[in-house]
């Protein structure tokens, strides 16, 4: 912009003097440089054939003949759109000046017209701009940098607080939580999401570690039993023979239970890890429902065992896990039912499911007692596990499999009077 300026400062000045020597004569030196037709700051020369000097504004300027007059590169202001204007820049004695050069025939003779403008304070202005910018770019980037120090450990703190937490955190100690930010950003979200995962965490190490603790204490009570009465049978049961029957059906009755408890435990286990296969296929239940009362009839015959109705409906389901599902019901109405008491089935199919009831007049369940009847290991009469044979895992197992076959089961018992459980299974 300032060489540009310049540049047209210097062709309007052109125009003028030409103007005026072809209307004036150039021997009239002194009007002419009186008319103010130069503007302020510019300097004019004008040379004749002969290279001498017959017009000078300013004699102090550039005393020179114009051939010692040096071009001057501006390297560090050079750029592809100034090299015209910059082309036009003299040096002479370490003043800048910008030159333009013109020449006219007057009168038959030739003269040599030079203008120029010194740059001296357009040169300082770019030097300070140029200082200037520097400065402010390193200052721009100090406060760049330190800002990006503080926003970046301000962003980062929370992870930094994340990442302790993490590493506090063992099995041991599972309690340790993270604290969120104030603010309602994804940090906030995450650390709700992984104080979430804690919980979850937490509560299936302590299921976990509550279901080994119980795993231990069934396996442990068959095999003390099987223990003692071998050393017993070791030492001198063996010669008589009531104890040693005695020790063998107690050995074959604890063996069994043992087995049944494993097996349940490894169905669970399969169970949790997805490995638990169901083959579902369309059936009609009416042959389902009959065979379990047949089954029913012949282990429960100190019961009356009565089938209400068997109504047939299709349901898309595993044939084998319904029935082990509804095993497990019978039994415990035939475990918890006093001899000569009443156990009713009863099958019906409704417009969008398929209804199994299973009803005793056993000893019922406390309402305190009824959430919990599905939780692995519990047992509601702890004092008569081993009369009932009960493990406390069979109705986990009949809730696991109402789940995978999206059924629901309800239960409704009154304690000292019975107990009625409603499986609702989707029809086809």
């Amino acid at each position: 912009m300032l060489f540009t300026q310049a540049q047209n400062d210097l062709q309007q000045n052109v125009l003028n003097v030409t103007h005026y020597i072809e209307k004036n004569t150039i021997d009239n030196r002194l009007l002419l440089l009186k008319e103010n037709i130069l503007s302020p700051g510019v300097i004019l020369k004008i040379y004749d054939e002969q290279n001498s000097l017959i017009i000078d504004s300013d004699a102090h300027v550039l005393g020179k003949h114009p051939s010692t007059w040096k071009n001057h590169d501006f390297d560090y202001y050079r750029s592809t759109s100034m090299e015209d204007e910059l082309s036009q820049l003299i040096n002479t004695d370490h003043l800048y000046f910008y030159e333009t050069k013109k020449q006219f025939s007057l009168n038959g003779h030739l003269f040599k017209l030079y203008l120029m403008k010194p740059m001296v304070e357009q040169n300082q202005f770019l030097k300070n701009l140029i200082v200037n910018l520097f400065i402010a770019n390193m200052l721009g980037l100090i406060i760049a940098i330190i800002s990006g120090i503080f926003i970046s450990n301000r962003i980062l703190r929370p992870i930094r607080n994340i990442t302790e937490a993490a590493k506090e955190i063992e099995i041991k100690n599972l309690e340790k939580r993270i604290t969120p930010t104030d603010s309602n950003d994804e940090l906030h979200e995450l650390a709700k999401t992984f104080n979430h995962m804690l919980n979850r965490i937490q509560t299936g190490f302590e299921k976990q570690r509550r279901f080994v603790s119980d795993a231990s204490h069934e396996l442990r009570t068959p095999i003390t039993v099987i223990s003692g009465y071998a050393d017993m049978l070791d030492r001198w049961g063996k010669n008589d023979p009531a104890a040693l029957q005695e020790g063998i059906e107690v050995i074959k009755s604890e063996a069994k239970n043992m087995y049944g408890l494993i097996e349940k435990l490894l169905f669970l286990a399969r169970a949790d890890q997805n490995r638990q296969v169901l083959n579902k296929t369309p059936f009609n239940t009416s042959h389902l429902i009959e065979e379990i009362y047949q089954e029913t009839c012949m282990i429960a015959p100190n019961h009356t065992i009565i089938l209400a109705q068997n109504q047939p409906a299709d349901i898309c389901a595993d044939a084998a896990s319904i029935k082990q599902m509804l095993r497990i019901f019978i039994e415990n109405s035939i475990n918890y039912t006093p001899s000569g008491g009443k156990i009713i089935i009863d099958a019906r199919k409704l417009e969008s499911h398929f209804e199994i009831t299973v009803t005793d007049s056993g000893t019922g369940i406390p309402n305190e007692d009824q959430p919990h009847v599905f939780n692995r290991f519990y047992r509601v009469d702890k004092s008569r596990s081993k009369v009932t044979g009960g493990t406390g895992l069979g109705l986990s197992i009949a809730g696991w499999i109402a789940d995978q076959h999206n059924s629901t089961i309800h239960l409704d018992s009154t304690f000292g009077e019975g107990t009625e459980i409603i499986v609702c299974i989707p029809l086809c």
